[in-house]
């Protein structure tokens, strides 16, 4: 049987700290809220016991260790088996440029985006790498330009988490 997490202003406010600063002390959230540090890590558990928060992490800068360009491919697979997606997607895991893959419909079956030290680098990934994959039939690749901008979903007092 699954439970609601209803988030209230406490919770609200413990998820824009930790997505602020993930390494904010727990203790430094409780002063904030006005509780114990001992009901905000409570808090916090049952925030990832429901799937809210999803680990945290150290964020690399690609530009910081030389990987200069970043690109979207949209793949396109020859669908002639039910096995054929997957195994293309298995072999796209063990290519280490890529850092995002998403099963799409519509014209290409994957999406990747893609760094690489520079255009070149890019180029050999794409012939290479992407494109002597013998299931894929075709790809096309969009050179981003420079970053708008990320961000997290927005957190509202009152939505609700089955967990």
């Amino acid at each position: 049987m699954s439970k609601h997490l209803l988030i209230d202003s406490i919770d609200k406010k413990i998820l824009e700290s930790l997505t602020s600063n993930a390494r904010v002390a727990f203790l430094e959230i409780a002063r904030e809220c006005g509780i114990t540090g001992a009901a905000i890590h409570q808090r916090v558990q049952k925030l990832n016991d429901a799937g809210i928060i999803d680990g945290s992490q150290i964020i690399l800068n690609p530009k910081g260790l030389g990987y200069l360009t970043c690109a979207f491919i949209g793949i396109q697979v020859n669908l002639t088996s039910p096995t054929t997606h997957d195994t293309v997607y298995k072999k796209i895991k063990t290519i280490p440029e890529v850092v995002e893959c998403h099963h799409i419909s519509g014209r290409y079956s994957l999406f990747v985006k893609v760094f690489t030290k520079n255009n070149e680098h890019l180029k050999k990934l794409i012939v290479e790498k992407i494109q002597t994959i013998k299931e894929v039939t075709g790809t096309e690749t969009l050179v981003s330009l420079e970053e708008g901008f990320t961000r997290q979903i927005p957190i509202k007092e009152g939505d609700v988490s089955d967990y």
